[in-house]
């Protein structure tokens, strides 16, 4: 793979895709970006990364346009050439649940993208944050980033964090696997299933990561209504609704049991001291409803 040197991006307005596109591309080349419409020589340059403007995809040049694409081409954008081209692409469809949403943004527009979702036209623009509007305006404002930038800083950060959280679930989930068990607890209500993640050595950096699409790829979405982690705060554990389900609700132990020091007002997520397998079945079980 030829190192790049510089990454080009096209002026004007900014979109999610080219934006983070770079961000990916920073990761693995923290180079400088320049914002301006690429020239032949650019084009021509292996080293040169283009992303999102020049009308072609090549990326043994590196090269990275969807613009000329076919209007029926399934929706495809500049971050899905670049993460394709990285070998990411397959895992990040997979796991990162935003990106085809915004592959259909960036490509169909909202109307089409809201009419996929089966939502409304005006949820996609609900679904905007200040992140977005000033994490793109300031990116659109600039012809050259270097790493003097904040943006650019928080740019490459954005990269890393997206790269190692696609490098590494796969093994996340091999964890997962390997050390976390499904418990069927008998409650007030009836028997249910429940995933329990032990605490292990060392304790990953976020013990809760993981878990829900661990449950789905299992096939229990739909039994499994519960997770209990380690807590990375203290020696306890946290106890959390699966899926948001309705039937737990773990407000009420807060006032009921001096083992658990936390729980949320809506019932979804509480804290406990205690780590004795039969105690926790116990909480469970009173929080079925």
């Amino acid at each position: 793979m030829t190192p790049i040197h510089h990454i080009l991006a096209h002026p004007g307005s900014a979109h999610k895709d080219d934006f983070l596109a770079c961000c990916v591309l920073l990761h693995f080349h923290p180079v400088a970006i320049e914002r301006r419409e690429p020239t032949e020589a650019d084009l021509a340059d292996p080293g040169i990364a283009v992303v999102d403007v020049g009308g072609e995809h090549a990326p043994e040049r590196s090269n990275f346009d969807h613009h000329q694409f076919p209007r029926d081409e399934p929706p495809t954008c500049a971050l899905s050439l670049v993460l394709k081209h990285f070998g990411l692409y397959e895992d990040a469809r997979e796991f990162c649940d935003w990106l085809e949403p915004a592959e259909w943004l960036d490509c169909r527009g909202p109307v089409d993208t809201a009419k996929w979702m089966g939502a409304p036209r005006e949820a996609i623009t609900k679904l905007v944050s200040p992140m977005d509007v000033t994490l793109l305006r300031r990116f659109a404002a600039t012809t050259e980033l270097t790493e003097a930038s904040p943006l650019w800083q928080v740019m490459r950060m954005i990269g890393e964090d997206l790269v190692v959280f696609i490098e590494t679930l796969r093994e996340r989930l091999a964890f997962i696997a390997k050390n976390a068990e499904f418990w069927t607890i008998e409650g007030p209500q009836g028997p249910f299933e429940v995933l329990f993640m032990p605490r292990t050595e060392p304790l990953p950096d976020e013990p809760s990561s993981g878990l829900p699409r661990f449950i789905g790829r299992t096939g229990k979405d739909d039994s499994v209504i519960a997770m209990v982690y380690p807590d990375r705060r203290g020696e306890g554990y946290g106890l959390s609704r699966h899926r948001d389900s309705q039937r737990m609700d773990f407000a009420p132990l807060e006032d009921a049991c001096e083992d658990v020091h936390f729980a949320h007002k809506r019932g979804f997520v509480a804290k406990t001291s205690a780590t004795d397998p039969e105690r926790l079945r116990e909480l469970l079980a009173m929080a079925q409803v």
